[in-house]
């Protein structure tokens, strides 16, 4: 009875040891996540969804809107819709891209993760991996200028949406909605330079206005518009935190490397001070 006992409380230590032992590896590796990297990967993957999904539709309602109401000549809006194709295929490559770009520095933010935290341990920084990244803070710091400049130009269509729309406001209310005066409000689209001023008709009034307000192109790319906006808003914010994480590293990093030089020279200092100790015993054991 007795070894059963014994031998039941120690298939009960084992077990308790072995959930200690996984809970410790689940510490370990949820500690070496970097989860400042994961938010703005995220961010960035959710900002350049939005930037690309949303504006490529956006730009395909557009040029219906254009082809239907504001340009019905083909060849007035040509070099518009060439222009239009070619940033829809733009579209795809940032897409691509920043996929792969954001996994990249997810994967450099576990990279200098594990270097700070094992400093003192067996793994150790590298020149290399040092000059990795400073060329990620650099290129991260070109991009996010480019995205700064993506940003302003997406407010533009958002712009030129609103006036539209609040137009249509002005000739749905009371004051002039059923008066002669409705016919007298126009949107010349030409004066946004989209379309050239020869372009017919080119300039929509009264009615035919808010019945284009009215259509669900008009809608849905309106609204596209300003999500593709705020997509393109979120990846500068992510960008920028990118930024921030990278430059924090890269100093971690050098600070390592000094730590590390400065501990390989202690560990040199004090094997040549072990080697003149021994072969000053060496000596005194020969003269006695």
């Amino acid at each position: 009875m007795k070894p059963a006992m014994e031998t039941a409380a120690e298939e009960n230590t084992e077990q308790s040891q072995e959930r200690k032992g996984c809970f410790e590896c689940c510490i370990k590796c949820l500690g070496g996540v970097p989860y400042a990297s994961l938010v703005a990967t995220i961010l960035c993957f959710s900002g350049v969804a939005l930037f690309c999904g949303c504006g490529h539709v956006a730009l395909a309602g557009t040029v219906a809107i254009l082809e239907q109401h504001f340009s019905t000549n083909t060849s007035d809006h040509a070099l518009l819709s060439e222009v239009i194709q070619l940033v829809q295929y733009v579209i795809y490559g940032i897409a691509s891209f920043f996929f792969l770009y954001g996994i990249i520095l997810l994967a450099e933010g576990f990279y200098t993760t594990s270097a700070v935290k094992e400093l003192h341990g067996e793994f150790k920084t590298t020149a290399c991996g040092r000059c990795i990244s400073g060329m990620f803070v650099f290129l991260t710091y070109v991009l996010g200028v480019a995205w700064l400049g993506v940003f302003g130009f997406s407010a533009v269509p958002v712009f030129m949406f609103y006036n539209i729309w609040s137009t249509c406001e002005v000739i749905r209310s009371p004051q002039t909605n059923g008066t002669a005066g409705v016919e007298q409000i126009c949107v010349d689209i030409r004066q946004y330079g989209i379309i050239p001023w020869n372009a017919f008709p080119g300039k929509i009034c009264g009615s035919a206005l808010e019945n284009i307000c009215n259509t669900n192109e008009f809608y849905v790319s309106y609204h596209l518009f300003i999500v593709a906006c705020a997509g393109a808003g979120a990846t500068v914010i992510a960008l920028i935190h990118f930024l921030m994480i990278l430059s924090s590293n890269w100093a971690y990093l050098k600070d390592a490397s000094k730590m590390q030089a400065c501990q390989d020279i202690k560990a040199k200092e004090e094997q040549e001070l072990q080697d003149i100790q021994s072969r000053s015993k060496e000596q005194l054991n020969s003269y006695t």
